[in-house]
């Protein structure tokens, strides 16, 4: 009975025992809540793909996006401001 007090004593009160516990406690529930996120963004990743494989306008869609390529009798008209350049800096 002294022996199993001594130890779980020991558990609570030196500094490796039960705050070090619940640290590595949080670290899991953290890593676990990423896993989750990654498996989610995984999954999405896998549907856009297949989606992609299935649907010939769709991947057509995705290459021109990428690749800003247009047919050639298309036309491309950009509107807004044009992005302002830095001046040149003087010597």
């Amino acid at each position: 009975m002294v022996f199993l007090m001594a130890v779980t004593y020991a558990f609570f009160s030196f500094p490796k025992g039960m705050h070090a516990w619940q640290e590595k406690q949080r670290q899991v529930q953290e890593m676990e809540k990423l896993n989750a996120n990654l498996a989610r963004d995984v999954e999405r990743q896998k549907e856009h793909i297949n989606r992609l494989n299935n649907n010939p306008a769709e991947q057509e869609l995705e290459i021109r996006k990428r690749l800003k390529l247009l047919h050639p009798d298309e036309k491309l008209y950009i509107m807004g401001d044009p992005a302002e350049s830095k001046p040149p800096a003087s010597r």
